[in-house]
């Protein structure tokens, strides 16, 4: 089999997810690690017995890398994309593809430009009842999507935020539950409802005093097919709750899924607490498969390792479409499309009016 020669960019918490997952694909050598902190690079191309180096630039000449995992706070993604990009490097970067419209088109245009692909982490699209909500949807079970939802009630401590200098800060997070917590699901909405058309937010921190970003943020939204659609997301429930995205159809059937169940999985701090499952299901002739299908999405899910799993799946997709010369599942521009989401929820709440859909970069954050 080809083995394409991979490398990680950034050795946080998550790095470690897609190291394993790098040294387990049959597809992938994995190679080299990069970080500012040559302390923290040093010492993550020891455990993962690679090549260790502080500058991306030549990381990439001296390793021959054919693909990297972008692992570095999201403002700061664009740097190492665009400059491993500009070198004829396929490139895959952590949620969200960037904190900025701005970054996110740089990347884009850079890989275009290159003729290498881009893609963004969204794995929890690889959950067996995520993927039947949309095959539902593909399937005109629920006729056409007329109401989609995210409803994320989640908590984070000061402890969680005091774990990195980063957390919590506009210049070095890029925001808040938006930002972070909140872009698995926010893709999901828009992958299974489709264009936005426009949107009205608000956001606030509601509880958390010791960062600067927001903790909740709610939206409207009107989708380009007509259909409506609403966004509550916060990290001031304690104890934790869930994060569920669901779709009503205009045949009246609607399909759910739970993407997440009681404290929220915190890359190196946690594991995921509840197995993803389908919390809802009324198209006509399949209301009784719930329970079986919630034991069998369980009994699968707790037999894999799911912190590394699923991320094992999308990145072994994005290896393929490399060696295929395919596109990718989770493309740069689908990315965006989060990014836009959370853009559009601040600029309503700083213009105090309803953004229209597509958006533009500003010069500024």
């Amino acid at each position: 089999m080809t083995k394409l020669r991979t490398g990680l960019i950034g050795c946080g918490r998550v790095a470690h997810l897609h190291a394993a997952s790098l040294q387990k694909l049959d597809s992938s050598l994995f190679t080299a690690v990069c970080s500012r902190n040559r302390q923290r690079s040093t010492n993550f191309g020891k455990q993962y017995s690679v090549s260790a180096f502080t500058d991306v630039e030549e990381m990439i000449d001296r390793s021959k890398l054919d693909m990297v995992i972008i692992c570095t706070p999201h403002p700061f993604h664009a740097f190492p994309a665009v400059t491993a990009a500009n070198a004829g490097v396929h490139v895959l970067v952590e949620k969200p593809l960037a904190s900025s419209l701005k970054d996110c088109d740089a990347m884009i245009y850079a890989a275009d430009k290159a003729g290498v692909l881009l893609g963004t982490m969204s794995q929890r699209r690889w959950y067996a009842p995520v993927q039947r909500v949309k095959k539902a949807l593909l399937d005109g079970k629920l006729g056409m999507p007329i109401l989609g939802t995210v409803t994320m009630y989640g908590w984070r401590d000061k402890k969680y935020y005091d774990s990195d200098d980063w957390r919590g800060t506009w210049n070095a997070e890029g925001g808040g539950v938006l930002v972070n917590q909140a872009p698995h699901q926010l893709d999901l909405l828009q992958w299974y409802m489709g264009p936005i058309d426009q949107l009205f937010g608000y956001w606030d921190n509601l509880n958390h005093p010791y960062i600067e970003v927001e903790d909740t943020a709610i939206a409207v939204l009107r989708f380009k097919n007509g259909a409506l659609g609403n966004i509550v997301v916060s990290n001031s429930q304690n104890p934790a709750l869930f994060g569920k995205v669901t779709v009503f159809g205009g045949n009246g059937a609607c399909a759910s899924v739970q993407t997440d169940g009681g404290a929220m999985f915190i890359a190196g701090m946690s594991s995921i607490a509840e197995p993803p499952y389908n919390d809802l299901w009324t198209i006509a002739g399949e209301e009784k498969m719930l329970e079986i299908w919630k034991q069998q999405d369980a009994d699968f899910f707790n037999g894999v390792n799911p912190m590394e799993y699923y991320h094992q799946q999308q990145i072994s997709d994005f290896l393929e479409a490399i060696l295929q010369n395919r596109e990718p599942e989770v493309t740069g521009r689908e990315g965006r499309k989060t990014v836009e989401i959370f853009t559009a929820v601040y600029r309503s709440q700083r213009d105090k009016r309803p953004v229209q859909f597509p958006l533009l970069p500003e010069s500024d954050r």
